[in-house]
């Protein structure tokens, strides 16, 4: 840990002389200067408000939906499922999502990424042969990102304006893909068939429609960021939100990170990471790059995924739309309110022409007690 924080320092100084340099040609805060790198046009204050309604229900709701689930835990599906049966399923899937593989590719790597350009988006996720879901939602939340660069309007191909308008706004697309989209009941059953299919497994009572659902909505407070379920993922980027706002600021310095993170984790998820540094504050790779203000895009596509769902569904039947196999009205949707505007407009425009609002949490919170509780 103290080379680690040796190292972490150096980066978190040349942060702060950038996020000055940044505010002084912005006209704002220092942090509100890295912030913009990532999501154009929030700020700090708006960030506090948005995490600070979260904060008053989240933690209780985490416990609350703990407890219901351990009445019914379910059944886990058993492997060996092969690579080569997952790679087949995930593409499968992929094309009913209707990626362009014509344009793109799936491939394997240590962490599922999606990256290229949009004429040539390449998709990456990692294999267990003991839990082919980690993997297959992998590719499904990479192919929200996909669909968002291949679907991004041609004729601005290469200028500013045609490109993805900003990292919450492409984590809101591969979110609303994996679980929006993906986890709901409805296309839960899409995949339960084409996964008895894959593995072979049509008696296998794991594989029962409800079971399976159950599995992909499982919650449980964990250490690990990259491996959090979607309830509790907001509590592992407010932490850390919190942390990174106050080093820019100067208001904390790098050695106070463990005991910060330790209280952080013990107030939102009940676990200690005291001496921890490995399942602590030393799993992510963003700080130590100096990615400060990036932190905050993946709760806030989170948000903006929950409410283009509630909007959708106040025009369309969406459940009636994915149970009959042809979810191409859904994609349709999202091109017009959101690929095709790419960043034509700001983020609040985009959403509220697309919701009639700008961004609001309380969609979040209904979503997750209604799916959950």
């Amino acid at each position: 840990m103290d080379s680690f924080a040796k190292n972490l320092k150096e980066v978190v100084a040349l942060a702060r002389e950038e996020a000055h340099i940044r505010a002084d040609q912005k006209g704002c805060a220092p942090y509100d200067a890295l912030l913009d790198l990532y999501e154009p046009g929030m700020t700090a204050d708006r960030v506090d408000e948005v995490f600070g309604a979260l904060k008053a229900w989240l933690p209780e709701t985490i416990q609350a939906v703990v407890d219901k689930q351990a009445q019914q835990p379910p059944l886990m599906p058993k492997g060996p499922f092969t690579q080569a049966q997952q790679k087949a399923l995930g593409e499968q899937v992929m094309q009913q999502l209707g990626f362009n593989f014509a344009q793109g590719r799936l491939d394997v790597s240590t962490h599922p990424f999606c990256g290229g350009v949009p004429t040539d988006v390449r998709i990456t996720t990692r294999y267990d042969e003991q839990d082919f879901t980690s993997a297959l939602m992998g590719v499904i939340h990479e192919t929200g990102h996909a669909r968002y660069e291949q679907g991004l309007p041609k004729d601005l191909a290469g200028l500013p304006v045609g490109q993805a308008r900003s990292m919450g706004v492409h984590e809101s697309q591969s979110l609303f893909f994996e679980m929006q989209l993906a986890r709901s009941e409805a296309f839960a059953t899409l995949i339960c068939q084409r996964a008895k299919s894959a593995f072979n497994r049509q008696n296998d009572p794991a594989f029962h429609v409800e079971n399976f659902h159950r599995v992909l909505t499982q919650v449980a407070p964990g250490y690990i960021r990259v491996d959090a379920d979607e309830v509790t993922y907001p509590a592992h980027i407010m932490l850390r939100y919190d942390i990174e706002r106050d080093l820019i600021s100067g208001n904390m310095e790098v050695d106070h990170i463990p005991e910060r993170w330790d209280n952080a984790m013990q107030q939102y998820l009940g676990l200690s990471t005291a001496g921890n540094y490995k399942s602590g504050c030393m799993q992510d790779i963003h700080w130590t790059d100096g990615s400060f203000g990036y932190f905050p895009t993946y709760t806030l596509g989170a948000l903006y995924a929950a409410q283009l769902m509630q909007a959708m569904r106040q025009q369309m039947d969406v459940d009636g739309i994915i149970a009959s196999g042809n979810v191409s009205p859904i994609f349709d949707w999202l091109s017009q309110h959101i690929w095709q505007r790419a960043s034509t407009t700001s983020t609040d425009n985009i959403l509220k022409d697309a919701t009639g609002e700008t961004l609001n949490p309380a969609h979040f919170r209904e979503y997750i007690q209604g799916r959950y509780l």
